[in-house]
C-alpha cells in the first residue's frame, strides 16, 4: 500500500518504512507525527481524494532536525557596478513512516527504542584516573612555570626631560 502526501507545499509517494526529508515540522526526536494531508491511497482498490482523503492519514516518526545544503543567490548586473551575494540553509525534518492510515484510525506502532551504546568498563572508576590526569596535569605544568625565567618587565617610559630642563634653566638665569 502506498499513499502521496502533501506537506511543505510538495508532494511525495510514501510506502511503509520509507525516509525521506521534508520541510521543518514540530515535532521532538523520536516522536510519532501524522500526517493528515493524504491525496491518494493506493493499493488493490486506489482511492483519490477531492482534494483529500477523509479520514486517511500518514504516521511518520521523527528521526532529526537538521539543516540543508548552503543556497548562494548571487546577483550581478554587468557594466553596473553591482552585484549581491545572498544565502541561506534550509530547515529539514528527516521522517521514518511507520504506517499509512485509513477511516481516522490512530497509530498502532510507536517509536522504535533507540539503541544504547554499550560502554565497557575499564578497571577501577572512570573518575578517579581522570582526575588524577587533571592533577598531574596541574602539577606539571606548575613545574614548567617555575622552571621558565621570570618574563621581563617592560621598560619604564623615560620622562621628557629635556622641558622641564630647559624651565629650570631659564628660572635659574
Amino acid at each position: 500500500m502506498f499513499a502521496v502526501i502533501k506537506t511543505g507545499g510538495r508532494q511525495y509517494r510514501v510506502v511503509p518504512d520509507d525516509v525521506l526529508e521534508i520541510g521543518k515540522i514540530a515535532g521532538e526526536v523520536g516522536t510519532i507525527v501524522q500526517l493528515g494531508e493524504v491525496l491518494v491511497l493506493g493499493g488493490d482498490t486506489p482511492v483519490l481524494g477531492a482534494p483529500t482523503v477523509a479520514g486517511a492519514s500518514v504516521a511518520a516518526e521523527v528521526l532529526q532536525h537538521k539543516r540543508g545544503p548552503k543556497v548562494i543567490a548571487f546577483k550581478k548586473r554587468r557594466r553596473k557596478h553591482s552585484k549581491r551575494k545572498r544565502g541561506y540553509r534550509d530547515e529539514i525534518t528527516v521522517l521514518r513512516i511507520t504506517e499509512i492510515l485509513a477511516g481516522g484510525k490512530a497509530p498502532t506502532i510507536g517509536p522504535r527504542p533507540k539503541k544504547e551504546k554499550v560502554v565497557e568498563p575499564t578497571e577501577g572508576d572512570g573518575e578517579a584516573p581522570k582526575a588524577a590526569k587533571k592533577k598531574a596535569d596541574s602539577k606539571t605544568s606548575a613545574k614548567a612555570a617555575a622552571t621558565k625565567p621570570p618574563a621581563k618587565k617592560a621598560a619604564a617610559k623615560k620622562p621628557a626631560a629635556k622641558k622641564p630642563a630647559a624651565k629650570k634653566a631659564k628660572s635659574e638665569e
